[in-house]
């Protein structure tokens, strides 16, 4: 059953881990893609190529989320490309971790702008197209760092609890025009990144989740597929933990 037939996404940073993975689900459920990605040109027209092999018609655009022109200009290339835009996954986002006294200004800064600003740019260009269809689902990537914090990481649970609630607030704003507004939070999700971890790191990470295991990218992919679709129709303003029970 293909859940999102007939509907186009666009998705952020979608060259690799959780945003190319969120990209193949939806591309195998039926959905038109328009993907962004920063610097993988190789990687994107890989990906444009796969996507196109389910069926759907799929192409990449080398953007940049946390500017908010490049943003606007995005949204315009897409409904010009495509017939229409259904689902917006902010997804693109980077870290710069450290503790506190060793962070400097550019580094909090930048993971502010990439991971949170760019929410914002991106909400704020689509926002037109899904009043004037009084419909929309948006979607906005943040993580359990968001929601309980992270020694080492107060750049990055910054900017991800402020997509939590800046989530609640659009959809506080845009519900009456049945426009949906919610958060996935996923945990320890193994992508390339954590390839690179030692694997008793990895194996640590593992032993403290409840389910035993870390989560894949698809994991991430089906939650979005569920919150894309019109199963999901009278839900609006959650955030939904993809964590293997971590935050139980």
């Amino acid at each position: 059953m293909k859940l999102l037939d007939g509907k186009t996404a666009i998705i952020t940073g979608a060259s690799r881990g959780i945003g190319r993975g969120i990209a193949q689900v939806f591309a195998q459920h039926g959905c038109a893609v328009a993907f962004t990605y920063s610097n993988s040109v190789e990687a994107a027209s890989t990906l444009e190529l796969e996507l196109k092999s389910f069926g759907v018609k799929a192409k990449g655009y080398q953007s940049n989320a946390a500017s908010f022109e490049q943003a606007q200009q995005l949204v315009e290339d897409v409904l010009n490309d495509f017939d229409g835009i259904d689902i917006l996954i902010n997804n693109a986002g980077i870290t710069k971790d450290n503790l506190l006294m060793r962070m400097g200004e550019e580094d909090f800064d930048k993971v502010i702008e990439v991971n949170l600003k760019s929410v914002f740019n991106m909400t704020k260009a689509v926002q037109r197209t899904f009043l004037k269809q009084r419909k929309g689902s948006l979607i906005h990537m943040s993580s359990v760092v968001g929601v309980k914090g992270n020694a080492g990481q107060a750049n990055y649970a910054a900017s991800k609890a402020g997509i939590i609630g800046f989530s609640k607030s659009i959809a506080l704003e845009l519900g009456s025009r049945n426009i949906r507004s919610n958060v996935i939070a996923p945990g320890f999700i193994e992508t390339e990144m954590t390839g690179n971890l030692p694997e008793d790191v990895v194996q640590g990470w593992r032993n403290g989740i409840p389910l035993k295991r870390g989560g894949s990218p698809e994991d991430i992919a089906n939650a979005c597929v569920f919150l894309g679709s019109d199963l999901s129709s009278y839900i609006t303003g959650q955030v939904l933990n993809v964590d293997g029970g971590m935050l139980t």
